[in-house]
């Protein structure tokens, strides 16, 4: 098979490094330089992938595109795709809810739609995160192709659109608000002076989050994004007829540290910001 070329829209810290990945199997991989930050410009840089001027472009010299964006922007992104009658694969690979992912699938009738999860970290310093997939049989395949033998495993859940997203989601719902109760129990602990003997009581729990309180500085970090991941899971969980008012509390949480957007904290920086927003 001819090697692909592939847009990535957007390289954020997951995306460039996913296409990163993707261009060890692509003839070329394309991103957007157009209104982008700084930082994405040095990010995309940093993993050799080809800037092109307008969006029109990237579509136009495409075979496959990935969009990897913050979920409150997928819907916006596949429209404007949809603007230019992309009629390549379009991978969905954001943390969306089913139904989302669903809508944008109906917004792009003339490419096919590959719904798709990540799950882990981005695949850089000997992470190996999962890129799960669902949709179209040739076309998972095709995506599976691309990721052969990288940092990114593949793995295929079956051709409804939707699967991928339920999975990630599930996934997140879980992972994510179980770092925001750490630091809630560390913070109630830290109030009354016992969070040393809390994380010494922990410890001896070594499959508990609780046991890794170091980590709560990294969940304030990435609450922008998490916080958004779990209002997704929690309106799948309503169209599923399950309460998800938990979910929402845990996104509540995590909004206290919106100001903290991927910066380097320590623990008790982060409990600071969460107890005094």
């Amino acid at each position: 098979m001819d090697q692909p070329t592939v847009g990535i829209l957007h390289p954020g810290s997951m995306g460039a490094a996913v296409a990163a990945c993707a261009a060890t199997n692509a003839a070329e991989v394309l991103w957007c330089e157009t209104g982008r930050s700084t930082a994405s410009v040095e990010r995309a840089a940093q993993f050799e992938l080809t800037p092109v001027a307008t969006l029109a472009e990237l579509l136009g010299r495409s075979d496959i595109v990935i969009s990897l964006c913050p979920p409150a922007a997928a819907e916006d992104l596949a429209r404007d795709v949809a603007g230019h009658r992309f009629a390549g694969v379009y991978v969905e690979a954001n943390a969306i809810n089913p139904e989302r992912t669903q809508r944008i699938a109906a917004l792009l009738p003339e490419a096919t739609v590959v719904d798709g999860g990540v799950v882990g970290s981005p695949p850089v310093g000997g992470k190996t995160p999962t890129l799960y997939l669902s949709g179209p049989a040739g076309a998972t395949a095709r995506i599976e192709a691309l990721f052969a033998d990288t940092a990114v495993q593949t793995a295929v859940l079956g051709t409804d659109v939707g699967k991928a997203s339920a999975l990630k989601l599930a996934y997140a719902s879980f992972q994510k608000t179980s770092r925001v109760l750490v630091a809630l129990a560390v913070g109630m602990a830290r109030e009354h002076g016992v969070d040393q003997k809390l994380i010494e009581v922990a410890s001896r729990r070594t499959d508990s989050y609780l046991s890794e309180p170091q980590y709560v500085a990294k969940t304030a970090a990435r609450a922008w994004r998490w916080g958004p991941e779990l209002e997704e899971a929690a309106d799948a969980l309503a169209a599923a007829g399950l309460p998800p008012e938990m979910l929402r509390a845990a996104a509540a949480t995590l909004a206290r540290w919106n100001g903290a957007k991927d910066s380097e904290l320590t623990l008790t920086d982060a409990l600071d910001r969460l107890s005094q927003p």
